[in-house]
């Protein structure tokens, strides 16, 4: 879809102002391109009315929370992080089914923001849900966490009123959108990460240790991928486990799945054709780095049939 970036600024700049007219309202940021461009043109239209807002799920990347406060400091939006791990890992206990676990997690979310808005006596609540958010949930491929309408949940069951500034843009157009805004490359560059977080790349129970485990993977394959430019590259934790010789016994152990995908919108995504030596280099890393991980493997399955996530 083309479209006039500066019109669309203006335009959802102006919705947001006469919505939320002389109230409050809080921005729930992740610190992926879709909730930073959210932030902004929230604080364009809002400034001192707008907090952003970081939910510290325990189920991040390393080093998130830290990054997303920077990101946001710089850009001088007013930004709180809730810690709420331990509510999330008691919502996601003993649940494998992975709709269980997505609408496990969305139910967290939502409360957390909800009590969160009264807090700051804010009266509406801005998030980055795009086109394709909705088409998933509409098509039940899988249950986004930040689409609720869509699915017949009426959004004043948290206590929230929600605007979406990006729900007709796909992730391409929100990147030039935020090119536009100012942003740094490296927030209109940075690869997608998904709502729940690590929860959709751990296959089966999601727990403190399997996060650890996940996160430190996905820090070795981004940090080795990083001058190659996937559009998403990540690790997944999967629930089944093989054995291995770690100097010269034998040991029982995790595996690790490296998923790195080349795409636009993440409608479609083709496998990423790594150097094997670079898989090879990411491999050894992952053994030496993770004692837990025996065994290492790399999906080269496309999108369709499969997910580029798994769970």
């Amino acid at each position: 879809m083309a479209f006039n970036l500066n019109n669309f600024i203006r335009e959802k700049v102006e919705e947001i102002k006469k919505r939320v007219n002389k109230e409050r309202a809080i921005c729930a940021t992740s610190g992926g391109v879709d909730s930073v461009v959210c932030a902004v043109l929230g604080h364009l239209a809002l400034k001192d009315r707008l907090i952003a807002i970081f939910i510290n799920t325990g189920l991040m990347r390393q080093d998130e929370p830290k990054q997303v406060r920077a990101i946001l400091k710089k850009m001088k939006i007013k930004t709180k992080i809730i810690q709420a791990s331990k509510v999330f890992f008691k919502a996601l206990k003993g649940k494998n089914d992975p709709e269980q676990k997505r609408k496990a997690f969305r139910e967290t979310f939502y409360k957390v923001l909800g009590r969160t808005l009264k807090k700051f006596k804010a009266n509406y609540l801005i998030q980055g849900t795009i086109a394709l958010d909705i088409k998933e949930t509409k098509d039940k491929i899988k249950s986004q966490h930040n689409v609720l309408s869509q699915i017949g949940i009426n959004p004043k069951k948290f206590g929230l009123k929600i605007i979406e500034p990006l729900a007709t843009l796909y992730k391409s157009e929100v990147r030039k959108l935020a090119k536009a805004l100012g942003l740094p490359k490296n927030i209109y560059e940075r690869m997608p990460f998904p709502g729940p977080g690590l929860a959709v790349r751990i296959i089966g129970e999601v727990t403190p240790e399997k996060i650890r485990i996940v996160r430190k993977a996905t820090a070795i394959i981004e940090n080795e991928l990083s001058k190659f430019k996937p559009f998403q590259a990540f690790a997944v934790l999967l629930n089944d486990r093989a054995t291995g010789v770690i100097k010269n016994k034998r040991k029982f152990g995790n595996i690790i799945v490296i998923r790195s995908v080349e795409s636009e919108n993440a409608v479609v995504a083709k496998p990423s054709k790594i150097p094997y030596k670079i898989l090879e280099k990411i491999e050894k890393r992952i053994i030496k780095e993770i004692p837990k991980i025996t065994k290492v493997l790399y999906d080269i399955t496309p999108k369709p049939p499969s997910t580029i996530e798994y769970v």
